[in-house]
């Protein structure tokens, strides 16, 4: 018995979401909604739904059906449609192109022999685009295209397999991209788990999207400042969130007396001089406005290697007369042990680091925020990710 589009389809997406090597994918497959349609030539979409033309499915081998769901998911998980919308208002032909080079080359290293996923003919790939986002190779090829005299690109349409519903995704809403950009970090961050249980391989474009695109030092910020002791003098400097989504405007409170903060500097080697001077100036910024008593700074390894204590009026010199030290390994319990043993009577603490560490350190007397440079996320207190 001949199976229909739909049913090849949706058994594609099964044999996906199975596979070691794609179920990494299983989020963002079932994020928005999926049509076989007559209206469609080949396939398309808007960065949250997809269309397979009917007759263009009909056509397909399975592994090729299985390349081309890849491909139309991969936009999704990139956010193609939505992230590069100004090089399509440019030249929607070689925006098509860009994104399409920089997928396939991802279908393509997943399996390079075809034997289970494959793509169909006229997808585009080139090795000289290896390593490259869409904003790369879109200049490069526009480029190309100038010294070749072609003069402009079409409106749209493009090289490649596949249509791409440009116009669908400018018809979502800010707060409907929003969303969907919620659900495909999520999701990504899901499927990364379970492939991580299924011993599947994280492609280094998906870790790189992984990685956290809110301000860390807004996180920071928030993290140190939700421990003012006191709330009694207002300031426009931050208006009040909780009216602003009612485009009424107000002056927020802060604190006049917050305790010592901890800053725990991971000493280990792969931390270095430049991230330390940018993490610190930006904690002494934050302590400007915050006004904490203190700070203990704690250089830390497998030990803590330096304890550096600073007074209310000794922050503006903090980044002039601190002293780094330390090289070792990499074990969080030290801060924790040293904290107790020192008595130290701190608000919170905030720990810059790579992650990599030998556990997250047990008992932790006070709330912690770990500031961290990798993808990695602590299991005990917040994470932010910093780059």
């Amino acid at each position: 018995m001949k199976l229909t589009a739909e049913q090849r389809v949706q058994k594609a997406h099964v044999w996906l979401m199975r596979n070691p090597k794609y179920c990494l994918y299983s989020g963002i497959i079932m994020i928005g909604t999926t049509e076989v349609s007559d209206s469609v030539r080949t396939a398309c979409t808007n960065g949250r739904d997809v269309k397979y033309g009917r007759a263009f499915t009909d056509k397909l081998s399975d592994q090729e059906i299985r390349g081309v769901i890849l491909h139309e998911n991969l936009h999704k998980a990139f956010r193609h449609i939505t992230t590069w919308r100004r090089l399509y208002d440019e030249d929607g032909r070689t925006a098509n192109m860009a994104c399409d080079y920089v997928i396939n080359l991802m279908i393509y290293d997943s399996d390079p022999k075809g034997a289970e996923v494959t793509l169909p003919k006229g997808g585009l790939l080139d090795e000289r685009f290896r390593g490259m986002d869409a904003g790369e190779v879109y200049r490069i090829l526009r480029q190309e295209k100038d010294d070749n005299d072609e003069g402009e690109g079409e409106d749209e349409g493009g090289e490649g397999f596949d249509e791409h519903d440009w116009e669908g995704g400018k018809e979502m809403s800010a707060e409907e991209k929003e969303k969907l950009a919620k659900e495909v970090d999520q999701a990504l961050r899901q499927g990364k788990l379970l492939a991580g249980k299924l011993s599947g391989n994280i492609p280094r474009e998906v870790q790189e999207a992984l990685a956290s695109k809110v301000d860390w030092r807004e996180v920071l910020r928030e993290f140190i400042t939700s421990f003012c002791v006191d709330k009694d003098e207002s300031t426009w400097r931050r208006p009040s969130r909780r009216w602003i989504d009612q485009d009424v405007y107000m002056p927020s409170l802060i604190g006049e007396s917050v305790g010592r903060i901890v800053v725990a500097v991971d000493m280990s080697g792969s931390i270095g001089t430049e991230e330390v001077g940018q993490f610190l100036g930006e904690v002494r910024s934050i302590c400007e406005h915050v006004k904490p008593e203190g700070i203990d700074l704690l250089y830390w390894d497998t030990a803590i290697c330096q304890h550096e204590k600073y007074e209310q009026d000794q922050l503006d010199s903090l980044l002039q007369t601190t002293k780094p030290r330390g090289g070792g390994g990499t074990h969080p319990q030290c801060i924790v042990e040293y904290i107790k043993d020192k008595r130290i009577k701190a608000e919170c603490t905030v720990i810059l680091t790579d992650g990599y560490v030998g556990g997250w350190g047990d008992g932790w007397p006070c709330p912690t925020l770990w500031a961290i440079t990798t993808d990695q996320v602590s299991a005990i207190g917040k994470t932010v990710h910093i780059q």
